[in-house]
Parts: C-alpha cells; structure tokens; sequence
C-alpha cells in the first residue's frame, strides 16, 4: 500500500519492563524534533499519551519493544488508523521492522517516503451469554478458547457462517488472523499463512478423538464457538487476562473493520526471508545463535 503519512506528530512509547526503555525513547523523540516534527514520547501504559492517539493528535505510533508492545499498540492504533512503526527491543521481531541499533539509520527513508505500509487483519471477537453481550475485543493474533486450570478438555461446538462445523473435543480452539499464524496457532500445529491474507484459521490444541487439522476458512467468513462443560473455561483474547467462561457461553469472531497498518523499509517478499531465521532460532531458549 502506498505510503502517505503525513509527519506532523509522532508519538514513540516504550514497553516499560525492557532496559533503557525510557531513555530509548527520549532518544528517538529527540531525533524526531530536531527535524522539525513534533515529538511525544513515554511507557507503553501511559493513558495521557494513549489518550493523544484516540484525539486524532497523532500521525505515526512509533513501538519500541517485542511482537507483544505491538500487539497492544495495534489494539490502540488500528480504530484510529494511525500506523505504526515497530523498533525491536524484544526477543522475537515477527511483527517489528527495524532494530534498535538501525534506527537513525533507517530514519531518512521515513523523512523522504521511502516506505510502504502494509495492512493486517484484526478479528473481532464477542463473548455472549444468554443471548447478552457481554465483552467484545480487537484482537491482531488470536482469541482463544481454552480449557481453566483442571486439566479436562472442554467440549467447543464450532460454527462456520451459521453452520454446525464440527465439536471439538481439546485443550482450546484457537481462531486466528494471518499475523496470529506465526504465534500460539503455530505453536498449537497450524500452517503459516501470508500476512495480507484476510482468512481465519482454526487450529484445536490436543484435540482428543476429534478433528485435528487446521482449517482455513474462506475470506470473509466467520466463526462461532459455543462452550459445552461442567467445569471450568476461559476466553483469552490477544494473549491478555483469561476471562472466564459459563456453560453455553458462545464466542463470535470474525474480521474487524478495523485494520492494523505497519511502516515497512523492507520490500514485501521480507516476510518469507526472515520466515526460516525465526523458525530455526527462538530467543526465549538462549539457544546460541
């Protein structure tokens, strides 16, 4: 998608559990106001700052962190339509574009357009109960829909377009973007998809004498997951805090009219050449590189 931002504010937030990351940030917003733009910066959780991007105040959200600060700025930028550009402070660097010693590198190419901005598929999933709505999220990888704390696999009965699909019998479903096919679902067993595909793909977690293949559903289709248990369940959307589930509980998800837009330097064929770098090595284990 062709590049048009329009450099009047940026706004740069940094996870506050990274090293330096204040200082990191400082950094960056300095560089910013010596080339005439206004320049806001901060910790990832500040609600003043987050406030300036739900005004409208801001033209590019600048994320400094791991794959899980932008999960959470693309849950705040994507309503508003602000882009955002991801710095890597953190351990995987799916979703980031640049590293943290490239960035006054990379920089000019901002000033001057050199960019493009690609757009991801947010789903949108709503949990009703009773016939109620009771809570509904943005969600950039996944929503899961799982088992609690007794190791006993839930009963999901799953609906595709308002069709009995199939019940599984397993740990959790997962429902996930392009982008979430490089997170849990992956983990979980599921294909990679491409980035800019606007699918939904549904992997079980230790499916128990039940389907145990990943299914990609059609562009545009949706699905719906009906909780069937005498124990305990839980919803978890993007990775955040369970939310618990009751016994006919159902789960919508489908694609959000929302999309997240991420600053690329990269030519598009980038998601394939960094795909085997972090498949072969994952940070988390301190496996030598």
């Amino acid at each position: 998608m062709p590049a048009s931002i329009n450099l009047r504010n940026v706004l740069i937030l940094a996870h506050p559990n990274l090293p330096d990351a204040a200082e990191n940030a400082a950094q960056v917003s300095q560089h910013f106001a010596t080339q005439g733009v206004s320049a806001f910066h901060g910790l990832l959780y500040d609600e003043v700052l987050r406030q300036m991007v739900r005004d409208g105040r801001i033209d590019l959200l600048i994320a400094l962190g791991g794959d899980g600060t932008m999960l959470r700025a693309g849950h705040l930028c994507a309503p508003n339509d602000v882009p955002i550009l991801g710095i890597n402070m953190g351990r995987f660097g799916f979703l980031t574009e640049i590293q943290l010693e490239q960035w006054r590198d990379i920089m000019p190419g901002l000033f001057s357009g050199d960019y493009w901005l690609e757009q991801r598929m947010m789903l949108r999933a709503e949990l009703w109960r009773a016939g109620e709505l009771q809570g509904s999220w943005e969600v950039l990888n996944e929503v899961a829909v799982s088992r609690g704390h007794i190791v006993r696999p839930v009963h999901l009965i799953a609906s595709v377009d308002g069709r009995y699909l199939t019940t599984y019998v397993a740990d959790a479903l997962i429902a996930a973007t392009a982008t979430g096919s490089t997170a849990y679902a992956l983990a979980a067993g599921g294909p990679v998809l491409p980035p800019e595909l606007r699918n939904i793909l549904l992997v079980a977690v230790a499916p128990h004498l039940s389907v145990d293949r990943a299914i990609v559903l059609a562009d545009g289709s949706s699905v719906s997951i009906t909780v069937n248990t005498d124990h305990e369940a839980a919803l978890s959307p993007d990775g955040q805090a369970p939310i618990s589930l009751l016994d006919g509980d159902r789960v919508n998800a489908y694609a959000s009219e929302h999309s997240v837009r991420f600053v690329r330097f990269q030519d598009p064929g980038y998601f394939y050449r960094n795909l085997t770098p972090h498949m072969n090595q994952n940070p988390i284990t301190g496996t030598p590189r």
